[in-house]
């Protein structure tokens, strides 16, 4: 089939950033689907297309970075809805799929879905508008009544709803249950992650910092809603209870200058705490080979715990262990499955005690690797996940799109991705 895939984030393996909507795309393409991706460039300054991967791919110019205002996103995701709605409205579709964020993304999936007279399934990332209402950037009543509104708007017209994980399906569902909806999780990438073991070897060798001590890995964005300066605080402690242990903190945010002020004020930059520049998905690999245990940090905000963080199954995929501070279904799955650690929110000094009696344990740290290389092989491999993905697709096509056809619904992936039935 013919399908419009609009995402604004779209990233290949050479690009920094997540790759879902890349991976599942070309997949989609290897099936005989011909796809069409409508995305930003936030550094060009005209349309254009490429191939990449079979993929059709038509970037538009709406200038984006996560060091922005609130303010300034609001207006470039509305930039892209004015670019891509006529983008997407002129391609032939038998199928429109748009991922969030932003959720503005459905407007002009609707409208191409409507001028084609095909149905629209929508892939929420994260539950929009509670989370940036939990977080502050919707402050004022008209704010959010009309992200509300818009909310409730792009779930009825949809044909399904893909979610990213299990909390974020039962919002969905307890706000709105008659709204059809799958679980399908962000995946582990295992063969682009086959040498994690020999390129961490690599990268180990050639940074003098680094060599043979133990590595605690952040790779992902520095903004507001991360909470990266935990690490930092943690790594403050550590330089006192494990002074050889190494914090990497890669990525790139709005938040990156203030973290590194505070790293020089507490006496750790370039000294446990190196914070380095963003790197593609292809390097990033090293950077998870290399460590003893990634970490995925949120602000202490409850609605966080829903996320469906890129950097836990990338480590899943290098084989290596994770450690969170929030709780929610990640928290869960590490604690059932002994794949790492759950962290105190707001206790940095505690954490680095218990991450330092961890990178001491090898007998821990193994077992840990292993449980995290079951997950990514049994529960979370792409190749597994996208038959889920497609499923849903070929559904919304090939069996009707009408609301009276999905009430009630709700799937989850046949992996042990557990979601309770909206009542």
């Amino acid at each position: 089939m013919r399908i419009t895939y609009i995402h604004q984030y779209f990233k290949t393996p050479g690009m920094s950033g997540g790759t879902r909507s890349y991976e599942f795309a070309r997949r989609l393409v290897d099936r005989g689907h011909e796809v069409h991706m409508i995305t930003g460039d936030p550094d060009g300054d005209r349309a254009r297309a490429t191939r990449e991967a079979g993929i059709v791919v038509h970037w538009l110019p709406v200038p984006y970075s996560n060091a922005m205002s609130y303010r300034r996103r609001i207006g470039a995701f509305f930039d892209f809805v004015r670019r891509s709605t006529v983008e997407a409205a002129r391609i032939p579709a038998d199928l429109v799929l748009a991922t969030s964020t932003p959720l503005t993304v459905a407007i002009p999936g609707a409208y191409a879905a409507m001028r084609r007279r095909v149905p629209m399934v929508l892939e929420v990332r994260d539950v929009w508008p509670e989370l940036p209402i939990a977080m502050g950037a919707l402050r004022s009543p008209v704010s959010r009544w009309a992200a509300e509104r818009l909310e409730a708007w792009a779930y009825r017209r949809a044909a399904h709803v893909i979610a990213l994980s299990p909390g974020m399906a039962a919002s969905i569902q307890r706000r709105f249950p008659r709204v059809g909806v799958t679980v399908v999780p962000n995946s582990s990438d295992i063969g682009l992650f086959a040498g994690a073991d020999r390129a961490g070897a690599i990268l180990r060798q050639e940074t003098p910092w680094l060599g043979d001590r133990p590595l605690v890995l952040y790779a992902g964005t520095l903004g507001p809603a991360n909470g990266v300066d935990y690490l930092v605080r943690m790594a403050a402690c550590l330089a006192e209870t494990a002074p050889d242990a190494r914090v990497a903190i890669v990525g790139d945010g709005r938040m990156r200058d203030s973290l590194r002020e505070l790293a020089a004020g507490l006496g750790v930059l370039d000294r446990n705490l190196f914070l380095l520049g963003p790197v593609s998905k292809e390097r990033v690999v090293a950077f998870f080979g290399a460590c003893d245990l990634a970490t995925s940090v949120f602000v202490d905000i409850p609605e966080l715990g829903n996320n469906s963080p890129n950097k836990v199954f990338d480590a899943f995929a290098a084989g290596r262990p994770v450690a969170v501070n929030h709780g929610g279904w990640i928290a869960d799955l590490l604690t059932e499955s002994g794949a790492g650690l759950v962290l105190p929110a707001g206790d940095p000094g505690a954490a680095a005690i218990a991450v330092a009696d961890f990178l001491g344990d090898e007998s821990d740290r193994t077992s840990a690797r292993a449980a995290a290389s079951a997950l990514a092989r049994d529960r979370f491999d792409r190749d597994l996940l996208f038959e889920d993905f497609e499923r849903v697709l070929n559904r919304a096509v090939y069996r009707g799109s009408g609301a009276g056809a999905r009430a009630g619904r709700t799937t989850a992936s046949k992996r042990k991705i557990h979601i309770s039935r909206a009542s």
